[in-house]
């Protein structure tokens, strides 16, 4: 049966988030990864110097942060990055490929996430986190949260709110409490143990802790749907990569306050969980746990929130297929279900580790992409400064080479998963432009210009 205007329409909502909405959204993708999820796995990198790698971290991600907010200023839209591929490249196979690479490292977050759900909250019965519960609790939050998007923006935006709140205030607790149980030591420090390949360590770290601000993207993405967009864009950006700074480098000491350097990456997947054991006890585990499930949960609910928007604009674009599968209803609800079930395959079938990795090559090539064709094509029509936008792009470059050097080492298999992903979506995308060269892509959410 033939698709209707009506059907393919992914109904988006002018001016349904708010500023603080927006901010709720960016930091609870941001924390609910970032905190708990990457504090481990970046220390095992960087070492002693874990901190350092996450401050570095938000630098690069403001220089990144830059060419969006330029672009949403100019052109806020409903796509947001797939927006902003399409103004550079055009109706090409590179936008349609990076765009998926987005969307991928997206999805990749939240199986990230969800899997974080599941190994904290197991902390509270003591079930070692490689029981197969981590991905049952996995995928029983990613189904939640399909439930809770179906529900619409505003309920997606309340509990963001309430939930940026509690977690931004129970970490800060928590960071408190450890630093001062600790009498603002930092137990990290005295660790002989230095990062694998010395700056290449520090550089793979840097890569990783680039995660934990990538969330920001969400907003971009959400633009079309931000009240006065061409101002809360940037500035719902810019402050919650403020507020996630704040927050990230107070628990990197709170943690390296609490445990060594080995404790830390024994514990790499609940290594806050395991913080909050000497400094504060049994009920300080208990709460921080508690805090990780909120921000974990509400992490992401706001990426599906986001990554789903993100596939219906893809399609309205004629940059990927479309199918209902016998579904009923808008192409926004068929884009939802799409990206629970990728999340929730991904988070049965990688472990943790594996999964930002591939998350972090994912996200730096494309964020290199846009870069590029910002500076290449858009800077003097966005009115953006060059040196800015290179500096980004040599940064990405960085941060990305010295990763693969490290994982080509330790773990290859996750470089040649990358690279064969990588070059399946970019010969699917070559095969599925020209072949749909021609078409004209729907027009409906794809900018708003008021």
């Amino acid at each position: 049966m033939a698709e209707s205007a009506q059907d393919r329409s992914s109904q988006y909502k002018e001016g349904s988030l708010s500023l603080g909405g927006a901010v709720a959204m960016g930091t609870g993708v941001m924390i609910g990864a970032g905190i708990f999820a990457l504090t481990g796995q970046v220390a095992e990198f960087a070492g002693p110097y874990f901190p350092v790698a996450f401050l570095i971290a938000a630098i690069i991600s403001a220089f990144s942060a830059y060419t969006y907010i330029k672009m949403s200023n100019k052109y806020p839209s409903a796509g947001g990055i797939a927006m902003i591929l399409h103004k550079a490249y055009g109706q090409s196979m590179m936008t349609g490929a990076c765009a998926l690479l987005m969307a991928l490292s997206m999805v990749i977050n939240e199986s990230l996430v969800a899997r974080t759900f599941g190994t904290y909250t197991l902390q509270l019965f003591g079930i070692d986190e490689t029981s197969m519960f981590v991905p049952l609790l996995a995928v029983a939050l990613i189904v939640a949260a399909f439930l809770i998007n179906i529900a619409g923006n505003s309920l997606i935006g309340g509990i963001s709110k309430v939930a940026a709140v509690l977690k931004v205030g129970g970490i800060l607790a928590f960071a408190g409490a450890a630093l001062w149980a600790s009498g603002f030591s930092f137990e990290a420090a005295s660790s002989a143990r230095s990062p694998e390949g010395s700056g290449t360590g520090f550089l793979a770290g840097v890569a990783l802790a680039i995660l934990a601000y990538k969330g920001f993207t969400t907003i971009t993405n959400s633009g079309g749907e931000v009240k006065n967009p061409k101002q809360n864009v940037g500035r719902a950006i810019m402050i919650s990569l403020a507020i996630c700074l704040i927050v990230y480098m107070a628990v990197a000491f709170a943690v390296g306050s609490s445990l060594s350097i080995d404790e830390i990456i024994a514990a790499k997947d609940y290594s806050l969980a395991e913080a909050a054991r000497p400094a504060l006890g049994r009920n300080g585990m208990i709460f921080t746990v508690v805090i990780a499930i909120i921000a974990t949960s509400s992490g992401l609910l706001a990426s599906v929130f986001a990554v789903s928007r993100m596939l219906a604009m893809l399609t309205e674009m004629k940059l990927i297929p479309h199918s209902h599968f016998g579904m009923p209803g808008r192409i926004q609800s068929h884009t939802l279900v799409y990206t629970v079930v990728m999340a929730a395959l991904l988070a049965v079938l990688f472990d943790l580790s594996r999964i930002a990795s591939l998350g972090a090559i994912f996200y730096l090539v494309m964020d290199m992409a846009i870069h590029w064709g910002v500076f290449r094509y858009l800077r003097k029509d966005i009115g953006a400064r060059a040196w800015i936008l290179i500096t980004a792009l040599i940064l990405d470059g960085l941060a990305l080479a010295a990763f693969l050097a490290i994982k080509a080492v330790h773990d290859p298999l996750i470089i040649v998963t990358a690279f064969v992903g990588m070059a399946i979506i970019f010969s699917f995308e070559a095969f599925y432009v020209r072949r749909h060269a021609g078409e004209k892509p729907h027009s409906h959410g794809a900018e708003n210009n008021t």
